[in-house]
């Protein structure tokens, strides 16, 4: 792999997994429109390190609210910050048990198959634009919202749908305070990210494969940098309410993705 192709996977990586237009539907038109280029052991390796970049990226952005977390867990003190992490426990059942039981039939399901992915893209358009009239109410996240959450997050697994996109509008639905809805969205995924990560790591293990240090830290730094960024941005629009402005690319992306499928 080369080194501006290591740095534009860690820019898609970056922006996508925090942005409203779903990592996984982009991934899937990746393959069908230039196919597996690459060693597998080599894409295993720079698909975990771009994951740790953008689980990295993450802690940078919510680093105060994590420190706070943590160490009133290390305290054994029970308060909002010990709650909320257990909130976030919650919220990774249904993932959980939905990526134990189908995740491998779901890649069968969707490997090649544009229609599906285009389909599930112009879904994410329709999600997002629910939330468009939705007014704060400024609620807290709860433990029955954080399961329904978990749910919402379980059914992103489907390449095309936003797993920010469609947590966050289902949070503002339910009428949880914007920046909170931001918040838990992010958090909540990064024990899931790290769980990715150690099974790549476990798969890797396996195999034998050479490693091209610069193009990793290449990538290492774009899907860092561009995590950061877009972490930051996407706060913002939830802020603004501009989440709809992100349908439109969606609806674009996912009738480009029926269409290449049906040639």
């Amino acid at each position: 792999m080369s080194n501006i192709e290591a740095i534009v996977l860690g820019l898609i990586q970056g922006l996508t997994e925090f942005l409203p237009i779903s990592s996984s539907g982009h991934l899937e038109i990746g393959k069908a429109l230039f196919g597996n280029i690459h060693d597998a052991n080599e894409s295993l390796l720079m698909t975990l390190v771009l994951h740790l970049g953008t689980a990295l990226s993450t802690i940078f952005v919510f680093k105060k609210e994590i420190f706070k977390i943590l160490s009133s867990l290390l305290r054994f003190k029970i308060d909002e910050n010990t709650l909320f992490a257990l909130k976030i426990v919650i919220s990774m059942i249904p993932a959980i048990i939905i990526g134990i039981l189908f995740q491998q039939k779901i890649k069968t399901l969707f490997s090649n198959n544009l229609i599906l992915v285009g389909v599930m893209f112009l879904i994410t358009a329709l999600i997002l634009n629910l939330a468009k009239g939705v007014s704060n109410k400024f609620k807290m996240v709860n433990f029955k919202n954080s399961f329904i959450l978990g749910i919402i997050q379980a059914i992103a697994i489907l390449p095309g749908i936003s797993r920010s996109g469609s947590t966050i509008s289902m949070a503002l639905i339910l009428g949880i305070d914007k920046q909170k809805a931001a918040q838990f969205s992010f958090l909540m995924v990064l024990p899931i990210i790290f769980g990715s990560i150690f099974k790549i790591f476990l798969d890797i293990k396996k195999t034998s494969v050479d490693i091209d240090y610069l193009s990793l830290s290449l990538g290492f730094f774009a899907s860092f940098a561009s995590g950061i960024f877009a972490c930051k941005w996407m706060i913002a629009i939830v802020r603004k309410s501009k989440l709809k402005n992100f349908s439109y690319y969606c609806i674009f992306i996912g009738i480009f993705s029926i269409y290449y499928g049906l040639l």
